[in-house]
């Protein structure tokens, strides 16, 4: 019994941040038909803003409390900054070409972000302890978890609702969903495509670099941290369905859960459970669990 809530809880805090990034994933390729490989830069790019300026918070001698004022600053920051360089500088150029090649692109652009990265930060990993010990200690049971594990789950599922509601429920949501749908009829009716674009992608860079800031706590940050988080975001968006935000959150939590029943009982295959849990759903939903419409075809 004990054995089995482990996991579960384990699975759920380890699906919390996965989701947010991935939801960032699965938005942007929803909206720009783009499969960003560069992703999990932008992951990494948030974790590392977080520890350098929840450090400057620390020199200043700031409360402790402030540290999470500054992982949020530290994603808008990064969402800010890179989102129009790499959109309108390096994306827009590629627009309506092949989508082979603007998965290169990205490939391309992850490859120049990790090497900015330790141009910028070093190759020396970065220890964010402060905001994890804000929290203390729940137990449950006869087992003890940590707080802020928690606070993960409920932010995750704040993040969801919020882009759901703002997709479903405002003017801007409902001019994204009418792009999705069709981006020519969305332009011949008087919006602006490529604005959406721009919006879309650093709300897509946003949700990654958020992940980021949310688990620099309970990570060595250090280079080359975006390249499990970007393989695991895509198992995510895989199973779920490409474009399906209900899709990422399922997505997240199946392979939450197959990876925390695997750290516990058989740890060597950690990350051949996520793999078999994707060639599985793949057998039988080739689209996934959630296939995103498709706009009718005359």
């Amino acid at each position: 019994m004990n054995i089995a809530l482990t996991i579960m809880i384990d699975g759920l805090t380890y699906a919390s941040w996965l989701f947010i990034v991935a939801l960032g994933l699965t938005l942007v390729f929803g909206v720009l038909k783009i499969l960003n490989v560069a992703h999990g830069s932008f992951y990494a790019l948030g974790a590392y803003a977080a520890a350098s300026l929840v450090g400057w918070f620390a020199s200043m001698q700031l409360a402790p409390e402030l540290s999470l004022i500054a992982m949020l600053l530290a994603a808008v920051g990064v969402a800010v900054i890179v989102a129009p360089l790499c959109e309108r500088g390096l994306l827009r150029i590629f627009y309506g070409r092949d989508e082979v090649l603007l998965v290169l692109v990205t490939y391309a652009l992850f490859l120049i972000l990790e090497d900015v990265t330790k141009i910028i930060w070093g190759v020396n990993p970065f220890y964010l302890s402060e905001p994890y010990a804000l929290f203390g200690n729940v137990d449950i049971g006869k087992q003890s978890y940590v707080g802020y594990d928690f606070l993960l789950v409920i932010v995750a599922i704040v993040v969801g609702f919020i882009v759901w509601w703002g997709l479903n429920r405002t003017r801007i949501g409902k001019i994204v969903l009418a792009v999705i749908h069709s981006e020519e009829i969305a332009a011949s009716m008087g919006v602006n495509v490529s604005r959406i674009y721009t919006l879309a992608f650093g709300t897509g860079i946003f949700l990654a670099a958020l992940g980021g800031a949310l688990t620099a706590p309970m990570i060595s940050v250090q280079p080359g941290i975006s390249v499990g988080v970007v393989i695991l975001s895509f198992a995510v968006v895989i199973i779920g369905g490409l474009g399906s935000i209900p899709g990422a959150a399922i997505g997240a939590l199946i392979v939450g859960i197959a990876r925390s029943a695997a750290v516990h009982l058989m740890p060597v295959a950690e990350l051949f459970s996520i793999y078999l849990v994707m060639a599985v759903v793949l057998m039988f939903r080739p689209e996934g669990l959630f296939q995103r419409s498709q706009a009718r075809k005359i």
